[in-house]
C-alpha cells in the first residue's frame, strides 16, 4: 500500500527551515549584544579595541544570518532556490525529481541537464517532519507542473 499523495499547495509558496532560522538569528543577536556590552564595559579597552569587538560581533551575526538565508520559492513559472551565497531560478521543466532520502542534510533536485542541485531551504535538521512535508509538497508541485510525457525516451 503506497503513501497517500500529498496535496499540491497553492502558489506562490515558500519553503524555509523556520525553526533553524529563528535559532540562528536569535543566537546571532544574543552574541552580538553580549559581545558589544562586554566591549563597552571593559574599562581597559581603547576605542579601537572596542570597535574591533563590535566588528567581530557583527561578523558573527552576519555569518549566522547568511546561514539562515536558504529558502525555496515556487510560483507558476518555476522555482527559485536561494542557498547560502547563490540564487538560481529553475523552470518547472528543468526539475526532474525532488529527493529527500533518509540521512540527507537537505533536499536535492535532479535537473534535466544531468546534475543534482542542493536546495537548502528544505532541511530536516531540527524540524524533520516539516521538512518531509515540504519535500513532498515540492515533489507534488514538480510532478504536477512537469510537461514531460510518458513517451519520452
Amino acid at each position: 500500500m503506497s503513501a497517500p499523495r500529498p496535496e499540491v499547495p497553492a502558489l506562490p509558496v515558500t519553503f524555509r527551515p523556520t525553526r533553524t532560522r529563528v535559532v540562528l538569528l536569535s543566537v546571532g543577536l544574543a552574541m552580538f549584544l553580549v559581545i558589544t556590552v562586554i566591549a563597552l564595559m571593559l574599562e581597559r579597552l581603547n576605542p579601537g579595541e572596542r570597535i574591533t569587538f563590535v566588528f567581530v560581533a557583527a561578523l558573527f551575526f552576519g555569518v549566522l544570518a547568511l546561514l539562515s538565508r536558504p529558502r525555496v520559492t515556487a510560483d507558476d513559472t518555476g522555482v527559485t532556490v536561494v542557498n547560502l551565497t547563490r540564487t538560481r531560478r529553475l523552470a518547472w521543466e528543468e526539475i526532474l525529481r525532488v529527493n529527500l532520502r533518509s540521512g540527507d542534510p537537505w533536499v536535492f533536485l535532479d535537473l534535466s541537464d544531468g546534475t543534482s542541485m542542493p536546495a537548502l531551504g528544505i532541511q530536516p535538521g531540527i524540524a524533520k517532519q516539516q521538512a518531509i512535508r515540504d519535500a513532498r509538497a515540492l515533489r507534488a508541485l514538480a510532478e504536477s507542473r512537469s510537461t514531460t510525457g510518458d513517451d519520452t525516451p
